[in-house]
């Protein structure tokens, strides 16, 4: 597996059609150039950020995170990686930078939902210390299961 040189940064608008592409690629249900507006400009609690690595000195957008953060806990929305870098560590090194990001606010809980049969996210998921809280029958809109995780933030370290 040939590790990359990733940068994590913060969304840009010029970024959308990246993230969209990627989007496409990855989920059944998928989000529109509108939602990912809405949430650059409009949610006040939304935090996206791009996974960026260099290619022949052109900067390529490889993966994406958004999350909420609300009170005393953050919510991962949507985390993805292009296939053509899955399994290079990029999902990881986004998840790492969310948890830093709550440990810097002093946020104590990160939660998400996965799909049930998502085995490389819950692997992934459980590899990183979350765990499963309980499962949320018909939570997807074709039905499918989902499990609700938490990772608790050691805010006190």
């Amino acid at each position: 597996m040939r590790q990359l040189n990733i940068e994590i940064r913060k969304m840009k608008l010029g970024d959308i059609s990246r993230v969209l592409e990627i989007e496409n690629y990855c989920f059944v249900s998928k989000w529109t150039e509108k939602d990912f507006l809405y949430e650059l400009n409009d949610n006040p609690v939304s935090e996206l950020c791009v996974a960026v690595c260099n290619e022949d000195g052109k900067e390529v957008i490889v993966g994406f995170l958004d999350y909420w953060h609300t009170f005393d806990s953050a919510t991962i929305s949507q985390i993805a990686v292009h296939p053509d870098y899955q399994r290079k560590g990029i999902a990881t090194e986004l998840l790492e930078d969310i948890i830093s990001d709550c440990y810097n606010k002093k946020i104590p809980n990160l939660t998400l939902e996965v799909r049930k049969n998502n085995a490389k996210a819950l692997s992934l998921y459980k590899k990183l210390g979350f765990k499963e809280v309980l499962v949320k029958p018909h939570y997807y809109s074709n039905g499918d299961d989902a499990i609700y995780m938490i990772y608790e933030v050691n805010i006190n370290a």
